[in-house]
């Protein structure tokens, strides 16, 4: 039995017994009642799944590296799954795919085969107890045109939903269900792209060391052009973070390179330290990461664009990696997430998770960073974007340079209705 059901019936037997005690005093009518309250409780009754709906949210700005030191202003539109069952309690999850494909895996009909069908239709009326066989519904019921990408995305956000449903259900924080709490915070790293002058890099850095961070990752923006440029960046950055705090790289992938190109570039940037160097090459190219990772002293990081237990098995047993980076939006959500945890502590890597997006997959990833054995960062996206960070009424916030882990049932935040609403347009 996994650890999530038994917490599950645990609870379920502790308020199996005192539900007894109030039916045997129920007189008429109030039966009903204590039935409905029980349920409203996520106690023993069933609990079915009643609605999926996808949202499409759009922010007032797309996507843009910043021009200046100033901050980007990150997420320009977003894919948020809310899962509702009969028993008054909903999930929430943000994916990073594109959104109006991703509404479209979850909103279409089926087609009969039960391989080509949509989630929605897969799910209603099923228990979300039942997590790990409705993973495999939903990637059967999408098999023909899904395995990876967009079905892939919109089947980690339901699940990530349905874990938090479970979480509200038992009254529980998601890493207990996961069965395991080994820490209350974790240090966070300022997630951001790259400036376009030393300049601009070393004003960026000084505005995140007053903000309270210890570790700053840039990535992407002006990198990857000029390498000669590259370097004069990453120079900035190390010289105005200081000895004591740490530098982490994304050079990107959009930027064409082979292996031999990905070990100069590394070898360049390893005087200034970096933490890790993340995702330079094709997220398939298994064999130029292991080529990359055996010739460099830096840890190389790579998966946020990988998918199922399948593939992280590829790229942790043929790439060779140094640092799993799994997106819970992306991989195959929590219960994916769990098996590739599995399998870092097998093999004696590391696991910093990918998570670009807003505070629900923020808190999601927290839960499943108190779970985890080791967790040395969470990436926190400091964009400057409305729905990067105001999508929760409680939202995460940092201290002394770590993110407290929410100790409240599910995710432990509570989405603001009022904002999705304000920013969805389908």
């Amino acid at each position: 039995m996994s650890s999530w059901t038994l917490a599950g019936a645990r609870a379920a037997a502790f308020r199996l017994t005192g539900l007894f005690g109030k039916l045997t005093a129920c007189k008429g009518s109030e039966f009903e009642g204590v039935i409905a309250q029980e349920q409203t409780r996520g106690g023993v009754v069933g609990v079915k799944i009643k609605d999926v709906e996808a949202m499409v949210l759009q922010s007032s700005r797309q996507y843009a590296a910043p021009s200046r030191a100033e901050e980007s202003h990150g997420i320009g539109s977003m894919l948020v799954i809310k899962v509702t069952t009969d028993a008054g309690i909903s999930g929430y999850s943000d994916v990073e795919t594109q959104p109006q494909v991703g509404k479209a895996v979850i909103d279409a009909p089926a087609g009969g085969t039960g391989m080509i069908d949509g989630l929605r239709q897969a799910l209603i009326g099923e228990d979300p107890f039942e997590v790990e066989r409705l993973w495999h519904k939903m990637y059967k019921c999408s098999v023909y045109y899904g395995r990876r990408g967009a079905a892939i995305q919109a089947l980690s956000g339901v699940d990530n939903c349905l874990w938090s449903i479970i979480g509200q259900a038992v009254k529980q924080p998601i890493c207990k269900l996961l069965g395991a709490c080994w820490r209350n915070k974790v240090r966070a790293y300022a997630s951001t792209l790259f400036r376009p002058t030393p300049e601009a890099m070393a004003e960026a850095c000084r505005s995140y060391i007053d903000q309270g961070f210890t570790a700053v990752k840039f990535g992407w923006g002006a990198f990857g052009q000029d390498p000669k440029l590259d370097v004069e960046l990453a120079r900035a950055a190390r010289e105005a973070l200081g000895p004591d705090r740490e530098l982490l790289i994304d050079p990107g992938w959009a930027v064409e390179r082979t292996a031999d190109e990905c070990v100069r570039l590394v070898r360049s940037l390893e005087p200034f330290r970096p933490f890790f160097v993340e995702d330079c090459l094709p997220p398939e190219d298994y064999d130029g990461y292991a080529r990359l990772a055996n010739s460099v002293e830096t840890p190389i990081a790579a998966g946020e664009q990988e998918a199922t237990h399948w593939g992280f098995r590829q790229l942790i047993e043929r790439g060779r990696i140094d640092i799993v980076q799994p997106d819970l939006s992306r991989c195959g959500g929590l219960t994916t997430g769990r098996r590739i945890a599995h399998m870092v502590e097998e093999h004696n890597i590391g696991l910093i998770p990918h998570a670009w997006s807003s505070d629900i997959l923020t808190a999601t990833t927290l839960q499943f960073l108190a779970y985890t054995k080791k967790a040395d960062f969470i990436e926190f996206n400091v964009s400057s974007g409305e729905i990067s960070r105001q999508l929760a009424k409680n939202p995460i916030v940092m201290k002394d340079g770590h993110l407290e882990i929410p100790d409240r049932p599910g995710t432990g935040i509570e989405v603001d209705e009022a904002v999705l609403h304000r920013y969805r347009v389908l």
